[in-house]
């Protein structure tokens, strides 16, 4: 027993490890190292390795006799694993296989109808696009069934046959007797690939396979109010299933692009508008874009820069439900940089006299002109 493993150390847990911890380790490798799943060459030693480890550990008065003596069981001498080991059937692979697997492992049927994978689309639309909604069309590769054999694999006029090896099981067994029990490994039938048939003729369109790569067009409907990061589905338009099986599921990720005078959170949109000196000091009634129209916007007596206004229901429709959100407007007061001697005069009288100074970041506020400027045409 000199060249086994310490039980903990193949299950990859310390020697002080609760029940829960090595019931989690052992399902990880469990399913790493089951046959049915992986192929390499020494996975079916070690699922055998960490399955023994498991029924050591998981057992406290197995446990507490292997913490005391290690792999020599007192009970059974030195000529064998005695109690770590069991005897039996070692609980067979097709058992794990459910455990794991969610059920059937070598007893799944072939030949059983399989729904097809979902697919995901990511579609970069326009920031009004995704405010007001929109109809368009995109094109997508997908697997569909092949239209000459009907997803059969099998030249026209012929159908595949049941495998003469695993008799259309598509698996096949193999029975050993170890030193742990009779052990039975069930695979993959090398003969038809674990489908269960064969097929002798192929169909000349998908070569066997069943289903074809093709370009489908499909419609799709944006509502209106959908932000950046949503996600449609829509239902039966990913890759085709097999056997008869329902096609996936596609799933649109909506990508929106930035506006360059409106911005937006959630339902509401903001916006920053340009104030001339004259303008928030005396008042005005000033003209503001919004996502649908103009409409005339009353600027108070001594407004100060930075302030906000709100416009009712101007901002996006709501997504579930009924109404819409509202559009924020942020005024700020632009200082001229273009002034004339008179000009000038009269602002040193008035600075004299209310101990006023001109703002700056004249650049910043040319921009926001611009940007204005593009939303009253529609941009």
């Amino acid at each position: 027993m000199a060249d086994k493993r310490d039980y903990y150390e193949v299950l990859g847990v310390s020697k002080g490890a609760s029940g829960d911890e090595i019931k989690k380790a052992y399902r990880q490798l469990a399913r790493k190292y089951h046959p049915d799943v992986n192929k390499e060459a020494d996975a079916e030693t070690k699922f055998k390795e960490v399955k023994e480890a498991y029924d050591v550990l998981s057992d406290d008065g197995q446990r507490a006799r292997y913490d005391q003596f290690g792999h020599v069981d007192p009970n059974q001498g030195m000529g064998g694993a005695g109690g770590f080991s069991g005897n039996g059937d070692f609980g067979g692979f097709g058992d794990i296989f459910d455990m794991f697997f969610g059920g059937g492992g070598g007893r799944r049927d072939p030949n059983a109808p399989q729904r097809g994978n979902d697919l995901q689309y990511s579609m970069t639309i326009e920031f009004k696009e995704a405010v007001f909604g929109k109809e368009t069309e995109i094109t997508i590769p997908r697997t569909e069934s092949c239209d000459t054999c009907a997803g059969s694999g099998a030249k026209p006029g012929t159908k595949p046959e049941t495998c003469t090896v695993c008799h259309g099981s598509g698996q096949q067994e193999v029975v050993q007797n170890t030193p742990f029990g009779r052990m039975v490994n069930r695979r993959a039938c090398s003969h038809c690939g674990g489908s269960g048939k064969v097929i002798k003729e192929k169909c000349g369109t998908c070569h066997g396979a069943g289903r074809v790569k093709k370009q489908r067009k499909i419609n799709v409907r944006i509502p209106a109010g959908v932000d950046d990061g949503a996600q449609i589905r829509l239902s039966g338009e990913g890759e085709g299933g097999l056997r008869g099986g329902p096609a996936g599921d596609l799933y649109i990720v909506i990508r929106v692009k930035a506006h360059e005078f409106f911005e937006r959170e959630n339902d509401d949109i903001y916006c920053e508008v340009p104030l001339t000196f004259v303008q928030a000091a005396l008042g005005d009634e000033i003209e503001i874009p919004t996502l649908t129209e103009k409409v005339k916007l009353k600027i108070p007596a001594g407004t100060q820069t930075g302030t906000y206004f709100r416009l009712k229901g101007k901002g996006v429709p709501k997504l579930r439900g009924y109404g819409q959100g509202d559009q924020h407007v942020k005024v700020t007061v632009v200082t001229p940089t273009k002034l004339s001697d008179e000009q000038k005069d009269l602002l040193r009288q008035f600075g004299g006299i209310g101990g006023e100074s001109p703002a700056e970041n004249q650049e910043h506020h040319e921009s926001i002109f611009e940007k204005m400027k593009k939303a009253f045409r529609g941009e």
